[in-house]
């Protein structure tokens, strides 16, 4: 593959420390691979917060409507599965966009392509609450995930680029950790608020602090120093997108991606209304306290890292499925206790196997990171609209069992897949072993 295609080298780079916004490849013996940045060294706090920030309002806006669907339904009078397409059609747009803006990405930057992304998104937040119509609402929040697609790749390509391999996992955990800060203070920001001032007040919230976050983001993140811009041409991204699909880990990996956030997108999709209908029939605001429990998350993606150092990346994602479908059994009981610690058991497990699947894609790939992290981000949003499509769909048939059986299913798949990879890397080893 053209070394151009990739954006992703190590050993290029670029930007002095008095560099301009612009992001500007300079000779590749100008940097030296020891200037990339190292947990206790200089600018590592700062990219470290500032993607933190980004994770912080990316999650926020994608699923700022996530906690409201109750109350979106009664106000336009749609059904659960038509108020779940406010958030399906956000994270489905996301996973169709990511892939074509992280080519942008490889021509105009990393940095550059977050930050206009970022801007897009907050400016349609800020036109959200004054949707006319759920389908108006739909086509917005379509819109904002579109927008939102040039951010996650981008980092994650960002931080391969930037960061030292031995601390890449813990990196990117920090970024995930920030998605989960987030989801988190997003849900139960708008819970309360809403339970005052209705939904539309509280998705204007949102904005506003989605806003803030990106102006913080934007000043804070610092200038990268190993970036090469790659081509942006159709054949060559092409091309780059077909070895990634070629190789047998990164499809492992994305179907693992798409699978835990399944399971994550229909319980998060579905809880609301299952605790606002009997026997628990909660408030708006104690709806979105519940989602306190995404501070699990923030926990588990950031200490991945050395979930992976103790047991193997095959041995994380095991004990992340086993946490998943331990909490999913759980919730199952009609009393609110047991249903709070399955969430909290969902929510560790989900956010330790993205974790630990998102940072082997990065450290798999070696040329075209960009895309190889579009990938997994298009896999793994189409994962979030599907499992809020079709979680909406088995609670309404089946109630909050029906929802749990989607899940189990999912993290079936993703116990098989692993298995799968368990044995491919036995083969090799037994192949390696008698000399072929």
């Amino acid at each position: 593959m053209p070394s151009a295609s990739t954006g992703a080298s190590t050993d290029v780079v670029a930007l002095s420390a008095a560099a301009t916004p612009t992001e500007t490849a300079v000779p590749a013996e100008a940097v030296s691979a020891d200037t990339r940045l190292t947990p206790g060294g200089p600018g590592y706090r700062r990219m470290s917060f500032a993607l933190f920030l980004a994770g912080v309002a990316t999650f926020a806006l994608l699923y700022s409507t996530q906690a409201l669907l109750p109350l979106i339904s009664r106000d336009f009078g749609a059904t659960a599965s038509s108020a779940s397409w406010t958030v399906s059609a956000a994270t489905g747009a996301l996973a169709l966009f990511v892939l074509p803006l992280s080519a942008l990405s490889e021509r105009f930057g990393r940095r550059t392509l977050m930050t206009a992304s970022l801007a897009v998104a907050v400016t349609v937040g800020l036109l959200v609450p004054f949707a006319p119509s759920v389908g108006w609402l739909i086509a917005l929040r379509a819109v904002q995930g579109a927008a939102l697609a040039g951010l996650p790749a981008s980092a994650t390509a960002y931080l391969a680029e930037e960061v030292r391999p031995k601390a890449l996992i813990t990196a990117i955990g920090l970024f995930v950790a920030g998605n989960s800060v987030g989801g988190m203070s997003g849900r139960i920001i708008t819970g309360w608020v809403a339970q005052e001032w209705g939904w539309r007040v509280a998705v204007a919230v949102i904005g506003v602090i989605a806003v803030g976050c990106a102006v913080a983001f934007r000043l804070l993140l610092p200038a990268p120093r190993h970036f090469k811009a790659g081509s942006p041409r159709p054949a060559v991204l092409a091309r780059t997108v077909r070895d990634h699909l070629a190789n047998p880990l990164l499809r492992r990996l994305y179907a693992i991606g798409a699978l835990f956030m399944t399971v994550f997108g229909a319980v998060y999709t579905v809880i609301g209304y299952r605790l606002t209908d009997a026997p628990f029939s909660l408030p708006q605001g104690l709806i979105g306290s519940i989602f306190l429990v995404y501070l699990v998350g923030t926990v588990s993606a950031s200490t991945a890292g050395k979930l992976v150092g103790r047991l193997g990346r095959r041995g994380a994602l095991y004990l992340a499925g086993a946490t998943t479908t331990a909490g999913l059994l759980v919730s199952l009981a009609d009393s609110l206790a047991f249903v709070l610690l399955g969430l909290v058991l969902i929510t560790a497990g989900f956010f330790a196997g993205h974790a630990v699947a998102s940072s082997a894609v990065s450290h798999t790939a070696k040329e075209g990171r960009a895309q190889a992290s579009a990938l997994y981000q298009s896999a793994y949003y189409l994962g979030s609209s599907a499992g809020g499509t079709l979680g909406a769909v088995a609670y309404h048939s089946g109630g909050w069992a029906g929802t749990v059986a989607l899940g189990l299913l999912a993290v079936a798949g993703v116990v098989g897949i692993t298995v799968l990879g368990s044995h491919a890397a036995r083969t090799r080893q037994r192949l390696v072993a008698v000399g072929h």
